[in-house]
C-alpha cells in the first residue's frame, strides 16, 4: 500500500553567502517561504510546520501563488529534500516529473534518451524496451529517434519528453505545473496518455494553475501560502478559497459531482495569510 505521511516538518535553506539583497531574493524566488536568521547565516524558511498523510487513490492538486512553498513541498513529498525539523515517510516508488527535459542528454538520439529518461523516472532498461515502440508511435518523430537530441526543436524535444513521461507505471506520481507548457494542439493528443498515466499511478500530487488540469485529474487540494499549508479538502472549496470566487461553475454536471465527493474544506494556519 503506497502512501506518504508528513510529521511537523519544515525545510530551511541557509545562505550562507548572503550579502546582496539580490542573491536573497533570487534564492526566495526559487523556493519560496520567508527570510529568518541563525546565528549570522540568513535562512529560507522555505515549509514550516507541515502534517499531512496522503495514501494510495489520493489524487491531490497542490495550489497557492508562485513562491508560496509548492514546489519545496513536491521535493519533500518525492523524498528529495529531508525535513530540516520533524519527519516524512514515503513507502512506495515515486516518480518525480518537475521538468520535461530533466535527465535528457542532446548529445546522444531519441532511442538512448528514452532508456535513459526511463531509469531517471524509475523504470528498468527492459521496461522501457517493451515502451519504444509505442512512445516512437505516439512522438511521430520516426527517423529522427536514430539522430541526437541537439538536431531536434523544442517541439520535438517536448514530444520525446512527454512520450517517455506518460509511458511509465508509478506508484507515486508528483507532478509539477510544468507538465502542462506545451503545445495546445500536442496536449490535446496527450491528454488521453496523461489520463491514463494518472489512472495508473496509486497516489498523485499534481501542482498546476489550470483549473481544468485539476478538475481532470484531482479530487482534493492543497493550498500553500508562505512555506504553510492554508487549506486542504475538497478541491472546489479549496480552490474557491484561493482564488476568491468559483472557477468550476461553468464545468459539466458529471465533474462537479465527482470534485464534490472528496472531503470538506479544513483551514490551517489563519495567521499565515
Amino acid at each position: 500500500m503506497v502512501s506518504i505521511d508528513v510529521w511537523n516538518a519544515s525545510v530551511d535553506f541557509p545562505i550562507f553567502d548572503a550579502k546582496t539583497r539580490s542573491l536573497k531574493k533570487l534564492v526566495l524566488g526559487k523556493v519560496g517561504g520567508k527570510i529568518g536568521t541563525e546565528g549570522k547565516v540568513p535562512i529560507i524558511e522555505a515549509l514550516n510546520d507541515i502534517t499531512l498523510s496522503l495514501k494510495e487513490g489520493d489524487r491531490v492538486g497542490l495550489v497557492g501563488h508562485n513562491g508560496a512553498g509548492k514546489s519545496t513541498l513536491l521535493r519533500l513529498l518525492a523524498g528529495i529534500y529531508e525535513p530540516t525539523r520533524g519527519s516524512a515517510r514515503i513507502d512506495g516508488k515515486v516518480a518525480p516529473v518537475f521538468d520535461l527535459g530533466v535527465g535528457m542528454d542532446p548529445e546522444i538520439s531519441g532511442i538512448e534518451n528514452i532508456m535513459i529518461r526511463g531509469l531517471f523516472l524509475g523504470m528498468t532498461r527492459k521496461q522501457m524496451e517493451k515502451r519504444v515502440d509505442d512512445i516512437a508511435e505516439f512522438t511521430e518523430l520516426g527517423d529522427y529517434l536514430q539522430m541526437p537530441l541537439r538536431t531536434y526543436s523544442t517541439g520535438m524535444r517536448v514530444r520525446l519528453a512527454l512520450g517517455i513521461v506518460t509511458s511509465i507505471d508509478p506508484e507515486i506520481l508528483i507532478l509539477d505545473e510544468g507538465i502542462g507548457a506545451v503545445d495546445a494542439a500536442f496536449m490535446e493528443k496527450a491528454r488521453d496518455r496523461l489520463s491514463d498515466l494518472v489512472r495508473r499511478s496509486g497516489l498523485l500530487v499534481f501542482a498546476n494553475h489550470s483549473d481544468e488540469f485539476l478538475a481532470e485529474f484531482c479530487d482534493t487540494a492543497i493550498w500553500m501560502d508562505e512555506g504553510h499549508i492554508k487549506a486542504q479538502g475538497n478541491l472546489r472549496e479549496v480552490v474557491t478559497a484561493y482564488k476568491g470566487r468559483d472557477p468550476f461553475e461553468n464545468f459539466s454536471q458529471e465533474t462537479l459531482r465527482r470534485i464534490g465527493q472528496s472531503p470538506a474544506l479544513s483551514t490551517n494556519g489563519g495567521d499565515h495569510a
